[in-house]
C-alpha cells in the first residue's frame, strides 16, 4: 500500500498523490551527500520529479496582474514523523533560485511506495531540510507586505 501526500493551500487543483502518482512527472536523479552532525557524511542516490513541476501542475494561485507575485509564496512540507520545513517559491523557481528540489520516489534504487516520497534538497550541505515520508505540502501566498 502506498502512502499519500496532500497538496493543499493556495492551489487551484489540490490533490492527494502517492509515489506511483509521482512517476507521471519527468524523473530526475540526484547523487546527494549530506553531512550529518551525529553520523558523518551520508551518500545517497534519489530519483523523483522536481517539486516545482508538481506544484506548478497543481496551479498555484499567483495573481497574473501583480508583478512577481509568486515571490511571496511559501511552501510548507511535513513528514509523517512530525519533521517540517519551509521553502520559498523563489528557491525552486527556474527564474530565480532554480534549486533542483525533488520529491523522491526512490532511495538508492529502492522504491519508496510504503514509506512515502521524500523531500530532497541536493544543494543543502546538511540534511536537516530532508523530509522522509512526506504527508503534506501546503502552498501559501498569504505573506504579502503592506
Amino acid at each position: 500500500m502506498s502512502r499519500s501526500l496532500a497538496l493543499g493551500g493556495d492551489l487551484t487543483r489540490p490533490a492527494r498523490l502517492t509515489v506511483p502518482d509521482l512517476l507521471a512527472w519527468p524523473q530526475q536523479t540526484a547523487d546527494v551527500s549530506f553531512e550529518c552532525a551525529t553520523s558523518g557524511i551520508r551518500h545517497h542516490r534519489f530519483t523523483g520529479p522536481l517539486l516545482h513541476g508538481v506544484l506548478t501542475d497543481a496551479g498555484p494561485g499567483f495573481d497574473p496582474v501583480r508583478r512577481k507575485d509568486r515571490l511571496r509564496f511559501l511552501i510548507a512540507v511535513s513528514g509523517a514523523d512530525g519533521h517540517r520545513t519551509l521553502l520559498s517559491w523563489a528557491e525552486i523557481d527556474p527564474d530565480f533560485g532554480r534549486a533542483p528540489v525533488l520529491l523522491a520516489v526512490t532511495l538508492d534504487g529502492t522504491p519508496l511506495d510504503r514509506e512515502g516520497p521524500q523531500l530532497v534538497l541536493p544543494q543543502d550541505r546538511c540534511g536537516a531540510r530532508h523530509i522522509s515520508g512526506v504527508d503534506a505540502i501546503r502552498v501559501d501566498g498569504g505573506y504579502a507586505w503592506a
